[in-house]
């Protein structure tokens, strides 16, 4: 059963990765058969057995993954088929509760973390070099905004990397320098973020074009009504329809959505990780 269930899983995340790349949408007919499809096969299986500790296992792991869905959607970290995705694999997989072992969903979602880091950098130097004249413009400009900033940064990294050869033990040493290297970096990709953000991510379209779950950019506003906008967390079906009843009225051109980065496919490559390598992390423990 437990191989099938993984086969289930690898194969919706493929079919997920593909749509997530292609449209920016995970299907919720996939998302909410997942759910059905893991909770009741769960069900009919305790049934079977006559043991229900598999289906509160199923009901574990949706519950697990609705919190940590809802968390990363309302602050705006993913969609909301990404979310919704990770309920279904959730019930899917499901939750052992004899934590006899790190649960396989725990080290799954652990990857997802490690993995979306990665990828979500990977992405974004692609956008980089797919749009290099408009950021490298960009950027430029808010190194130029920010030199003060970059001057004191960089002080205070040679300031600490100067004092770590004072320090005799090779740990804290190794420390004092990762934190040097570390508050560097942070500098520069943090303004790398802002500048792709506003030179890939955005673009504007028609209503016609706006699908449920799209952010918008900047807030709409139609008879000094506000319509839609980024506080929305995503732009709901009866919004559309009111912009494209302002369109037709000549009320409202193109709106500016910004484009989130496909995050389905490192969903993927976690579960796989996830599969062939199990709880890596006790190697480091």
């Amino acid at each position: 059963m437990l191989f099938l269930f993984n086969a289930i899983a690898l194969i919706s995340l493929v079919f997920a990765s593909l749509t997530d790349i292609k449209t920016r949408e995970v299907p919720d007919w996939l998302n909410y058969g997942l759910i059905i499809f893991g909770l009741f096969s769960r069900l009919i299986y305790s049934f079977v057995l006559s043991d229900f500790s598999f289906f509160f296992y199923g009901l574990a792991g949706f519950f697990v993954f609705f919190i940590i869905g809802n968390l990363m959607f309302y602050s705006a970290q993913w969609g909301g088929g990404d979310s919704k995705l990770l309920m279904g694999l959730g019930a899917l997989i499901g939750l052992n509760l004899n934590f006899t072992e790190i649960p396989f969903i725990f080290m799954f979602f652990i990857n997802i973390m490690v993995v979306g880091a990665f990828y979500g950098l990977f992405w974004s130097f692609l956008l980089a070099v797919k749009n290099w004249k408009k950021f490298s413009r960009d950027f430029s400009i808010r190194l130029k905004q920010k030199a003060r900033m970059r001057a004191i940064v960089i002080i205070f990294c040679l300031l600490i990397l100067s004092s770590s050869f004072f320090i005799n033990e090779n740990f804290l040493r190794m420390m004092v320098v990762f934190l040097a290297i570390f508050t560097f970096i942070i500098f520069y990709l943090s303004l790398f973020i802002k500048s792709i953000e506003k030179t890939c991510m955005l673009k504007y379209v028609n209503p016609e074009q706006l699908t449920e779950g799209d952010w918008i950019a900047k807030d709409v506003i139609v008879n000094k009504k506000r319509i839609a906008g980024p506080k929305d967390l995503g732009i709901e079906k009866q919004q559309i329809k009111k912009l494209i009843e302002f369109k037709r009225k000549g009320l409202v051109k193109k709106i500016l959505i910004k484009e989130g980065i496909p995050f389905v496919p490192s969903f993927l490559i976690a579960f796989v990780i996830t599969l062939l390598y199990g709880n890596w992390i006790l190697l480091f423990l």
